[in-house]
């Protein structure tokens, strides 16, 4: 725990605007992929084909999208940004996964790893200083 105090008082002497965008960019990516899977049933029948012999296929995709729009949401205020960030690293090591177990897309493989490693980045750095965690956090 005292780790984690540790972090969060170097986070916030050590904010950056530039680091708070990229958080926000994320949240939007997110939203943005979870629209795309209940909007697009090529797109989600593509991706959702793996899955299909595995069981509890469809749940799999359906906390996909439900954690992605939600997550999203809550990663562009920086509300539990952490805990989102937490729930998200299953689903990106999952489309990283996908790649290697349907059809090999370069240009997905690559997106999956970027966001996985910069998830992995605000899971240690946690949501900055522009963000609901730190606004909530000041009020007490």
């Amino acid at each position: 725990m005292n780790t984690v105090k540790k972090l969060n008082k170097w986070a916030n002497a050590h904010t950056y605007y530039g680091i708070d965008l990229l958080r926000i960019l994320v949240g939007v990516f997110l939203v943005w992929k979870g629209i795309s899977f209940i909007t697009n049933t090529e797109y989600y029948d593509y991706y959702a084909e793996p899955l299909k012999k595995i069981g509890g296929g469809m749940i799999i995709i359906h906390y996909v999208v439900a954690a992605n729009m939600v997550g999203g949401v809550m990663l562009i205020f920086g509300l539990l940004t952490r805990w989102v960030i937490f729930s998200q690293l299953p689903i990106l090591l999952g489309a990283i996964l996908i790649n290697f177990i349907g059809k090999m897309e370069f240009q997905n493989l690559i997106l999956s790893i970027s966001i996985f490693v910069i998830c992995l980045f605000f899971l240690m750095y946690g949501s900055g200083r522009h963000s609901a965690d730190y606004y909530f956090k000041m009020q007490q």
